[in-house]
């Protein structure tokens, strides 16, 4: 056990998550010797390895231009100081971006610019309206109405997969990083009913450490990876889409139609989310399987609950303004097409960015007792969001767009290919897949589709292969980062939880990389051919 001393008594399961945060020491963690000293082990040897590995890859005579491979050395040192943890992520991202400044690579203002996107402040706009549902107990009945599902609630099992499939429908339709956002709440609810369960039934110790149950770990990656799977079912699911989607019409001059992409989508997604349930609950196999008295338990939880409050209406009425915008843009796709001018004037006012911080605002001027001026929540509650979270997916918006810019990304890609010579339909498929995950794991998907899918293209093209469907495999393929925080956003706001380990992160996504891969490799290319497409 830690040698570090906690508080005595049962743990506050309730606090526990509305505390949580993404990086902690050992000495705040519940961690066996075992565990213990792995974790030491892990943490000291990233302090040797990152500046090393920086050092031996500026030393290494690559025949890049300057630019590229100092870009490329700090990249690598940054990936090793993210995965071992040596220091909090956010500051590992923070050392990256110092280096590249001081190594002359670009300018301060250059490097920090993408530091606004919007997806940041969706981050900041969806952890507050998460705080507030959590705070007043409104995320808490969410997971009971799933809970209280006919068969859901009385298998940890049948939970994750059931709160997985509302996941990949919802994505279909929302953006990715919105829909896990709106369901973070209910995950965590969820948790919380099944941490106060195992509790109380003594499946876990009085004072167990809530944030590194393994179960905890398979519900939140089941909604980060279930938002990716189901994101890739419409053309307006997730951004890489659209981007791929615009590039392989320019390249060939043949679209995809709506509903040509949901049927050649939906058996690729239907595999990939039994192979995501098959991974995730092998490699973060629940402490418990029957959720024993399930029914009693969220009945009393009800009680206690009481009626719905000031406070939680207000909640209600931020998270359903900002939900409605966050799905009209789909709404509008479906009923005037992707390529008319209403969607893309919807889509452009309506960025998911100025929703969520619109939406996080309402929060503040809802008030709950109007003679004292107190509304729904307080600035002081916000302050308590996961802002490394927002700190890390900047950093790594930084580092992506960089390998665009520079063209690191484009002389990786190009020199792989002149280096394998492929020349195949197929190896040149396997290759686009390949290099789309491996590109995603260090970028956001939608800048991995940027880079990617337009390397793809005209090397299928110079190979005298039709570039349909390696580009559209790329366009998939571009919505697997699954191993790191900074892959996706999804990732970062699961992250953000504090409920998984990045140890636990790497191994299911790295898992699930090479599940995924194969079953495009094999599937999209058949889609392809049964639906008439890519002719």
């Amino acid at each position: 056990m830690s040698t570090v001393e906690r508080e005595p008594g049962p743990t506050d399961v309730d606090k526990a998550f509305l505390g949580s945060a993404t990086y902690r020491s050992l000495g705040e963690q519940r961690l066996s010797p075992r565990e213990e000293r792995f974790e030491k082990a892990r943490r000291t040897s990233g302090l040797f390895l990152a500046p090393l590995a920086t050092v031996v890859m500026l030393l290494i005579p690559f025949d890049l231009p300057q630019q590229q491979h100092t870009l490329a050395a700090v990249l690598v040192g940054v990936v090793v100081l993210w995965v071992t943890e040596a220091v909090p992520i956010p500051v590992g991202g923070f050392l990256g971006i110092a280096a590249i400044v001081l190594l002359d690579v670009v300018p301060a203002d250059e490097a920090l610019a993408p530091f606004g996107s919007s997806t940041v402040f969706t981050f900041i706009g969806a952890f507050i309206l998460a705080q507030a549902m959590l705070k007043h107990g409104l995320a808490k009945r969410f997971a009971m109405f799933v809970l209280d599902l006919p068969g859901v609630g009385t298998s940890t099992t049948r939970v994750i997969v059931a709160f997985g499939a509302i996941t990949c429908l919802l994505s279909a339709f929302v953006s990715n990083t919105a829909t896990v956002a709106m369901l973070l709440p209910t995950a965590i609810g969820i948790l919380t009913v099944i941490a106060k369960l195992m509790q109380s039934q003594g499946v876990v110790e009085e004072d167990f450490d809530p944030l590194r149950l393994r179960v905890g770990a398979a519900l939140m990656l089941m909604l980060a990876y279930g938002a990716s799977v189901g994101g890739l079912l419409t053309p307006v699911g997730s951004p890489p889409n659209l981007i791929g989607r615009g590039l392989i019409e320019e390249a060939t001059g043949e679209t995809i139609p709506f509903l040509d992409w949901m049927l050649l989508a939906l058996p690729v997604c239907a595999l990939m989310f039994v192979a995501l349930a098959v991974v995730l609950l092998l490699v973060n196999r629940p402490e418990i399987k029957r959720l024993e008295g399930v029914e009693e338990w969220v009945d009393t939880e009800k009680r206690e609950l009481g009626r719905i409050s000031r406070a939680e209406k207000n909640t209600l009425v931020a998270f359903v303004f900002t939900v409605t915008l966050w799905i009209l843009p789909g709404v509008v796709a479906l009923v005037a097409g992707p390529e008319s001018g209403t969607y893309e004037s919807v889509s452009g006012r309506l960025d998911e960015g100025v929703v969520a911080v619109l939406g996080a605002s309402l929060l503040f001027l809802l008030p709950i007792d109007w003679e004292r001026r107190e509304f729904t929540l307080r600035w002081s509650d916000a302050t308590k969001i996961d802002w490394g979270t927002v700190v890390l997916f900047g950093t790594g918006i930084i580092f992506g767009s960089l390998l665009a810019s520079t063209g690191l990304a484009e002389t990786i890609g190009k020199g792989a290919y002149n280096w394998l010579g492929l020349s195949s339909a197929l190896l040149l498929t396997i290759f686009a897949v390949v290099l789309a995950i491996a590109v995603s794991e260090t970028t956001s998907n939608t800048a991995s589709a940027a880079v990617v899918v337009p390397i793809i293209i005209p090397i299928a093209m110079a190979a005298d292969v039709n570039p349909f469907v390696p580009a559209l495999a790329a366009t998939f393929a571009a919505s697997f980062g699954f191993m790191l925080p900074v892959s996706t956003p999804q990732n970062a706001i699961v992250y953000g939880s504090g409920v998984v380990p990045i140890t636990r992160m790497i191994r299911s996504g790295i898992s699930f990389d090479v599940l995924g891969a194969i079953l495009i490799v094999i599937l999209l290319p058949v889609m392809v051919s049964i639906l008439g497409l890519g002719g």
